[in-house]
C-alpha cells in the first residue's frame, strides 16, 4: 500500500508540474502533415458532412480528449465545452444547461431543454441520459435549437453521442486506471469479424472509487463511485446496398447518494437550529471545511438500464432508407440526506424511485442530387414512466416543522407553535401513562404514473442555389399526448398508529380538556392527501396534448474553399407537461426563436481553424419550479413562468504550427436577462416584482484552452504532454436569487465566484500504438468551490445544505491493444 501511494504521488507530481493552461484535440507526434479539425465528419444534420460545411455552432469532443482529461461521463467534460453545464453529483437525476437555458425538475414529467441522443436515439427521461462513457467515437455538442431534425426537447441545443461500430478488423484493447481516492477503472474491448460482412464488438467498463467526502461522526466515505456498463453490437452487411446493426446496452450503478453538507453550526443537544436561517449567510459554515454529518437510513443511488437498438439501412438507387427501432427500460432509486445533520429532530430524507419503459421508432429517407440534399422522415415514441417521491422523517421532525412554521393542527388551543408529539408525550408522562410518541418514523409518498406518446414528421432540404450559395429549409410537426395520474395516500407511521390506537382504547382523547383530537396526529405534512376518485389506483388524473410546427431556415455562402459564412433562424419547442410532486400541477409549452450569424474558416497554410457564431434568442414562457414558502405552511413547489432573452458569442479556435504541437481555445460569452418575470419571492408594495432587465444568473464569460505537444523518440515511440485550463465566470445575481439564498453576496464563504481549473497529462505510446502509459492530474492546483446551495429544508428546519467540487485527483492510465 505504501509503495502504491508513493508511486501515485510521484506520478501526480510529474503530471501536475507539467500542467498550466489549455484544451486541444489530438496532435500525433509524427512528421505527417497535420490534419485540421475541419476534416472531422459529423452527423449533426442527419447526414455525414465535414464539420466545416455544417452551418451550426458545433463543438466536437474526440475520444482522445476524453482520455486526456480522464473524463468518465458528461459532468467531467462540460467545462471543456464553454456554455455547457452538466450537474453530475446525482447520476440518476442530472441537469443539462446550454447557452444559459435549462429545464426545471418536474420529476418524470420533465422535458429537458437540452436533448441527449445516443446514436440518434433520444435518451428520454434524465435517468437514462447520464451514462458512463462506453466505447465512444465522438460527442457532438450542437448549440441552438435542434428540434427540426432531432425532435422535441432540444430548444437550447443537443448532445449527440456517437459510439464505435463493429469493423472488419480483428482487434481488442484493455485499459486500466488507478488513482487516489481508491480509484480503479477497467475497460476492455474486443472486435470480432465473422466473415460474410458480419462483425461483433464487445465493450465493458467497471469503475469504483472511495470518494473524497467523509462523515465526521462515523468516518464513512460518503460519495463513493461504483458502476459498470456493457455494450454488445452486431453488424451485418446483407448485401452491397443493405446493412443491419443490432446493439445491446447495459448500465448498472449502485452507490451512495449525493452528500448534503450542512451550513448551520450544530446547536447544543436539546435545542434546534436557528429559524429562520441567516438570510445573509454571514454566519454559515464554509462547506469546504465544515464537518459533514449525513444520517440517512438506507442511503442509496442505483440504476439498472437495458436497451436494444436495431438499425436497418437500404439504398434504392440514389435514395437511402433508414429505420431505427429502440426499446429501453430502466429502474432508478435515489435516497439522500436533505438536512445535513445527524439529529433526529431535523432528520429528513427523500427517495426518488423510478421505473421507465420506452419504445421509439423512426423511418427516414435521404438523398441528394446536383440541386438538393434532402432528408425526410417520421418518428413515434411511447413511454410509460412511474415515479414515487418518497419522504422520510420522524415525529420529532414533524414537531420541528410545526413549531417553526406555527402550523395549527387543530383550531383548539394550546397555542399554534406548541409542538404536537412532544407536548402529548409530556402530558402522558405527567399522567403516569408510559407511552411516548417521540422517535417514531413517519413516511409520506407521492406516486405518479405518466404515459406519453409523441409523433414527429420532419423534412430538411439543402438547396444548392449556386456553387457557393446554399439555402437550407427545414420543418417539423410534432404532437405530444400525455396522460398523468397522482396519488398521495395518508402518511405511513405504523408505530405511531399503534400507540394512538392504544391511547384511544384507554380513552385518552376523550379526556376533558385534552388539547388535540386524534385526527391531528394523522394529517399529512409534506404531500396533500386526496381521497381516491376516478382513475383506479390514483387520486387524480389529467391529460394534455401539445402540437407545434418548428421551422428552420439557413443561408450559407462559401467565400472560398476554406471559409463559410451563414445566417440562420430556428425555432425550438418544448411541450408542456405535469409536475410530479403537485397534484394536478401542469406546466405550459415553451418556445424559443434563435437568430444566428456564423463563420467557419480554416487557413491551411497557417494550420489554423477558427469558427464563431453570434446569436440572439427570445425564450417565451420559460417554465420553472419554485419552492414557495408561505407563512405558517409547509413549503410547496409551484410553477413560475418567465420570458428571457440573450445575446451571445461562441468561439472555437485551433492552431497547429507544427505536426506535434496544437493550441486550442474555446470561449462563450452571453448576456442573459429576463424580459418578463413576476417573482413570487420579491414583492414591491405587496405585488410580485417584475425582474425584467435583471440577469438570469448565467456567467458572462467561460472558456477553455489547451496545449498538446508530442515528442517523437528514436525508436518510433512518442511522448505526449497535455495541459488544459477551464474558466467559468462568476454568477450574476438578481433580486430573487438573493432572496432565496442561492446567491449570497454577504456569505461567510465564496459562492458563485469565478471557477478556474487546470488539468495535466504526460503519456507514452509505443511505435505500433499498441502499448501506452500515462500519468494524469485533474484540478492541478486543488481549487475548491461551493457549487450550489439547496434550500429544501431551509424553510422548515432552518437547515440549508450545499455541495462542493472535487479536490485534486491523480493517477496512472495503462493501455494495451492487439
Amino acid at each position: 500500500m505504501v509503495n502504491r501511494k508513493l508511486t501515485l504521488s510521484l506520478a501526480a507530481g510529474a503530471a501536475c508540474l507539467a500542467a498550466g493552461s489549455g484544451l486541444a484535440q489530438n496532435a500525433p507526434a509524427t512528421s505527417a502533415a497535420p490534419e485540421l479539425l475541419g476534416e472531422v465528419v459529423v452527423t449533426a444534420q442527419r447526414r455525414e458532412q465535414k464539420l466545416q460545411d455544417v452551418p451550426i455552432a458545433i463543438q466536437v469532443v474526440s475520444t482522445d480528449l476524453i482520455q486526456k482529461v480522464a473524463a468518465e461521463d458528461m459532468s467531467q467534460l462540460d467545462r471543456f465545452v464553454p456554455g455547457l453545464v452538466v450537474s453530475g453529483d446525482s447520476p440518476t437525476q442530472p441537469h443539462f444547461q446550454l447557452r444559459g437555458l435549462t429545464a426545471s425538475d418536474f420529476g418524470v414529467g420533465t422535458e429537458p431543454a437540452v436533448g441527449v441522443y445516443v446514436d440518434g436515439v433520444y435518451a428520454t427521461r434524465s435517468g437514462a441520459s447520464f451514462l458512463a462513457f462506453n466505447d465512444i467515437e465522438r460527442i457532438e455538442v450542437l448549440r441552438g435549437p435542434q428540434g427540426t431534425l432531432l425532435g422535441r426537447s432540444s430548444a437550447a441545443g443537443a448532445i449527440s453521442i456517437v459510439t464505435k461500430k463493429p469493423t472488419d478488423v480483428f482487434e481488442g484493447s484493455a485499459d486500466v486506471r488507478v488513482g487516489n481516492e481508491g480509484k480503479q477503472r477497467y475497460e476492455g474491448m474486443l472486435n470480432l469479424p465473422l466473415g460474410d460482412g458480419m462483425a461483433l464488438r464487445f465493450n465493458g467498463v467497471s469503475n469504483k472509487s472511495d470518494g473524497f467526502l467523509t462523515d465526521a461522526t462515523t468516518g464513512q466515505k460518503l460519495n463513493p463511485e461504483k458502476d459498470w456498463a456493457g455494450r454488445a453490437a452486431f453488424r451485418w452487411d446483407i448485401d452491397s446496398a443493405t446493412q443491419l446493426q443490432l446493439a445491446w446496452n447495459h448500465d448498472s450503478l449502485n452507490q451512495l447518494a449525493r452528500v448534503a453538507i450542512g451550513l448551520v453550526p450544530p446547536p447544543p443537544t436539546g435545542s434546534l437550529p436557528p429559524f429562520p436561517a441567516d438570510p445573509t449567510g454571514a454566519s454559515f459554515l464554509s462547506p469546504i471545511t465544515a464537518p459533514i454529518n449525513n444520517d440517512v437510513v438506507g442511503n442509496e443511488e442505483s440504476r439498472t438500464l437495458d436497451e436494444f437498438v436495431l438499425n436497418f439501412e437500404h439504398r434504392f438507387g440514389d435514395v437511402e432508407f433508414h429505420s431505427t427501432t429502440d426499446w429501453r427500460q430502466f429502474r432508478t432509486k435515489n435516497r439522500e440526506d436533505e438536512d445535513g445533520t445527524n439529529r433526529i429532530e431535523t432528520y429528513f430524507d427523500t427517495a426518488n424511485v423510478e421505473h421507465n419503459a420506452a419504445w421509439y421508432q423512426e423511418f427516414r429517407l435521404s438523398g441528394k442530387t446536383t440541386l438538393i440534399d434532402w432528408v425526410a422522415g417520421a418518428s413515434y415514441s411511447s413511454e410509460h414512466a412511474q415515479q414515487a417521491s418518497d419522504t422520510h422523517l420522524y415525529t420529532d421532525g414533524v414537531d420541528t416543522a410545526i413549531t417553526n412554521l406555527c402550523i395549527i393542527p387543530n383550531p383548539a388551543p394550546p397555542p399554534a407553535c406548541l409542538p404536537l408529539f412532544s407536548t402529548t408525550s409530556a402530558i402522558l408522562a405527567a399522567n403516569g401513562i408510559p407511552i411516548s410518541l417521540m422517535g417514531l418514523p413517519w413516511r409520506e409518498v407521492m406516486y405518479d404514473d405518466g404515459r406519453f406518446k409523441s409523433l414527429g414528421v420532419f423534412g430538411d432540404v439543402i438547396w444548392h442555389l449556386t456553387d457557393q450559395l446554399n439555402l437550407t429549409t427545414g420543418l417539423r410537426y410534432s404532437h405530444d399526448q400525455k396522460d398523468f395520474a397522482w396519488l398521495a395516500p395518508p402518511r405511513e407511521a405504523p408505530e405511531l398508529d399503534a400507540a394512538l390506537n392504544t391511547l384511544n382504547q384507554l380513552g385518552v382523547f376523550q379526556m376533558p380538556g385534552w388539547p388535540f383530537p386524534i385526527t391531528a396526529y394523522q394529517q399529512n405534512l409534506v404531500f396533500q392527501y386526496l381521497q381516491q376518485v376516478g382513475t383506479p389506483g390514483y387520486a387524480f388524473a389529467a391529460s394534455g396534448a401539445w402540437s407545434d410546427v418548428s421551422p428552420r431556415v439557413v443561408l450559407d455562402y462559401k467565400v472560398d474553399p476554406h471559409a463559410m459564412l451563414y445566417a440562420s433562424v430556428a425555432k425550438g419547442f418544448t411541450p408542456g407537461g405535469f409536475d410530479s410532486v403537485l397534484v394536478n400541477g401542469q406546466y405550459a409549452n415553451e418556445d424559443v426563436w434563435n437568430y444566428e450569424l456564423g463563420a467557419k474558416t480554416s487557413f491551411p497554410d497557417a494550420h489554423v481553424s477558427l469558427n464563431g457564431a453570434l446569436y440572439y434568442y427570445v425564450y417565451k414562457n420559460k417554465q420553472s419550479l419554485i419552492l414557495n414558502s408561505p407563512p405558517g405552511a409547509i413549503p410547496q413547489y409551484i410553477v413560475g413562468s418567465s420570458d428571457q432573452k440573450a445575446y451571445g458569442l461562441d468561439l472555437d479556435a485551433h492552431w497547429q504550427p507544427i505536426a506535434s504541437l496544437t493550441f486550442g481555445l474555446s470561449a462563450a460569452y452571453i448576456d442573459s436577462t429576463y424580459k418578463k418575470y413576476l417573482s413570487q419571492y420579491v414583492t414591491v408594495n405587496g405585488q410580485p416584482e417584475d425582474l425584467a432587465g435583471q440577469p438570469t444568473g448565467e456567467p458572462t464569460w467561460s472558456f477553455s484552452a489547451s496545449i498538446d505537444y508530442g515528442i517523437g523518440l528514436s525508436d518510433g515511440s512518442s511522448i505526449n504532454m497535455f495541459i488544459a485550463d477551464s474558466y467559468r465566470g462568476a454568477t450574476r445575481c438578481n433580486d430573487e436569487s438573493v432572496a432565496t439564498r442561492t446567491c449570497l453576496p454577504q456569505a461567510s464563504f465564496p459562492l458563485g465566484v469565478a471557477e478556474n481549473l487546470a488539468d495535466g497529462r504526460i503519456g507514452w505510446r509505443s511505435a505500433n500504438r499498441k502499448w501506452g502509459a500515462s500519468i494524469y492530474c485533474n484540478n492541478v492546483f486543488d481549487k475548491r468551490y461551493v457549487t450550489g446551495i439547496n434550500n429544501i429544508t431551509a424553510f422548515t428546519y432552518g437547515t440549508p445544505i450545499a455541495s462542493v467540487n472535487a479536490p485534486r485527483r491523480y493517477g496512472i492510465d495503462l493501455h494495451a491493444a492487439f
